[in-house]
């Protein structure tokens, strides 16, 4: 979007818009911008969550850096209850699915629970901060 666009969405002046987002990015509130690549036309259709469990809970905590290799997984969540981590991944088919899922299992020691997203609603939602309006 551009500032002119931007500028007349809130009803702003473009210098204003423009004074305010260079002070959102100085307080690093805005942290920077990037381009929303359709998964479909990146030869990526196929959308899954994998959670993932140690198999063994001796094991070094240390299962994003031994991940971080893949590039079909798209985001690695700490999370709350029985899984350790939660995978965002996007692949091009199920057999590219059932490759990333050994892969993963292979590189990181882990159990894994899959996902498949039939169909996504919305996502890359705007985060308003707090008290703003």
């Amino acid at each position: 979007m551009t500032l002119a666009d931007l500028s007349a969405a809130v009803g702003l002046s473009v210098s204003a818009v423009q004074a305010r987002l260079k002070r959102l990015e100085s307080r690093e509130v805005i942290t920077g911008y990037r381009a929303i690549v359709d998964a479909d036309a990146a030869g990526r259709p196929l959308a899954a969550f994998i959670e993932i469990t140690p198999l063994d809970p001796a094991q070094p905590d240390n299962a994003p850096e031994l991940l971080e290799h893949l590039d079909a997984i798209e985001a690695c969540h700490s999370i709350a209850g029985d899984a350790s981590y939660m995978l965002f991944a996007r692949v091009a088919s199920p057999r590219a699915l059932e490759d990333l899922v050994r892969d993963i299992r292979l590189a990181a020691s882990v159990r894994t629970r899959t996902t498949v997203v039939l169909q996504t609603f919305y996502e890359h939602r705007p985060i308003v901060p707090l008290g703003a309006s």
